[in-house]
């Protein structure tokens, strides 16, 4: 199911390929996240031309609305939603942790998920009541839609998996803050550690129902930003006999504390399984990730801030703009010159700005088909250097274009 291909020498980044029932995923990869089935604003035929290789759908949001039924009934998320390559489907497990302690904590998406300098240790942000009951048996909440009650354990989100016939499927587990104490990580870790279990034996029960009777099982490593948790949790999940795993929960008050969370947890997983980072895209993370052997990403923020104005550079520092700036006004130049995207072959910045200014739906499709394209080819770039040899020279140069002024505008 997972083919490690090439390692590089002097990191532990590789190159592999994950089968699936829906085609193979070439790895290191990007997965563009369609939260309800769909990559908002844009249809599946624009996904395939652009290279995209994998989408990641939210069983908690799709439970919801329409229902996993109803979606079995068109034949899982392929017949449903008209993608018909490879799918992975997250548990919800995020959306528990956003309703509860990430409302609790000021912590999530849109309050950073990293929050560095701007607590005291043990400080908290609070920002409104847990909408969420937890319990060994799984998690009471209620809908966001119509406030009606929904009740989701290891085993009901395994039978809402099959449903939707997801070629990975993730499994429920309890995501932690970065301001959860040491205590309460080690138990929220334990309990993921026997909601995995269950979930295994409810997979086996299952197997062979559903639309995609080949459906993968992923399962998640948690223990906060603390490493013997962390270790502990890689050495639990990884004897389990999941397809492959992710890593997921508080990754710390910073990227710094990511990376050592990265560094404690992949090796001790099994080397021939695929490893998944969930939530974390960013173009430095990609590299750093990848160095220490993730096979492949999803996050939500490439097409978020693309929706926003800001879109990918390859010259400038940070490496993306805003073209919501007036320098953009009149600039007769795509986003990126070296970007062969629909929307960089066909229009300037000052057209995309002025989509953007005026709310012009348009300007949604355009922006996020571009940030896509970008981390599609910035992925493959990164496969052809593991496979070549030439990772450090490749990072080099993004580092030092990242460092670049835009010819005649500092891009920002």
């Amino acid at each position: 199911m997972f083919h490690v291909l090439r390692t590089a020498k002097g990191s532990s980044a590789r190159l592999g390929r994950l089968d699936t029932p829906h085609g193979a995923v070439e790895t290191p990869a990007f997965v563009a996240v369609a939260t309800r089935a769909s990559v908002k604003g844009v249809e599946s035929g624009v996904l395939c031309e652009i290279g995209v290789q994998m989408l990641i759908a939210n069983a908690y949001h799709l439970h919801l609305r329409p229902g996993g039924e109803t979606v079995a009934a068109l034949g899982g998320l392929a017949g449903f939603s008209g993608w018909t390559g490879p799918t992975m489907t997250d548990s919800g497990g995020f959306q528990v942790f956003s309703l509860g302690a990430g409302m609790e904590h000021g912590v999530g998406k849109v309050a950073s998920i990293f929050p560095g300098e701007r607590l005291a240790p043990g400080g908290r942000r609070a920002q409104g009541g847990s909408l969420v009951r937890l319990s060994e048996e799984g998690v009471v909440f209620r809908s966001v839609l119509d406030g009606s009650p929904h009740v989701f354990t290891p085993e009901s989100v395994i039978r809402l998996e099959r449903q939707l016939g997801a070629d990975v499927a993730l499994v429920l587990d309890e995501c932690t803050s970065p301001l959860h104490d040491r205590t309460y990580t080690r138990q929220a870790m334990e309990r993921t550690h026997r909601w995995a279990e269950r979930a295994l034996t409810a997979f086996e029960r299952t197997r062979g129902e559903g639309p995609n009777p080949g459906q993968l099982l992923f399962g998640i490593v948690q223990g906060g930003a603390f490493e013997d948790l962390r270790q502990e949790s890689a050495r639990t999940i990884g004897r389990m006999p999941f397809d492959g795993f992710a890593v997921g929960g508080s990754l710390g008050r910073s990227k710094e504390e990511m990376l050592r969370v990265l560094e404690w947890t992949l090796p001790l997983l099994p080397e021939g399984k695929a490893r998944h980072l969930l939530g974390i895209g960013e173009i430095p993370d990609l590299f750093s990730a990848v160095r220490r052997g993730v096979d492949t990403f999803d996050c939500a923020a490439p097409t978020r801030v693309a929706r926003n104005g800001t879109v990918f550079v390859r010259d400038v520092p940070g490496h993306r703009i805003s073209l919501r700036n007036a320098r953009f006004h009149n600039d007769p130049l795509p986003i990126d010159s070296s970007c062969d995207c629909p929307t960089c072959r066909s229009h300037s910045r000052a057209y995309l700005r002025h989509l953007c200014v005026t709310g012009e739906l348009s300007y949604y499709r355009l922006a996020t088909v571009h940030n896509l394209r970008f981390l599609v080819v910035l992925l493959q770039e990164i496969r052809e250097a593991i496979g070549a040899g030439g990772l450090d020279d490749l990072e080099r140069a993004w580092c030092e274009l990242g460092q670049e002024k835009e010819k005649g505008d500092a891009g920002r």
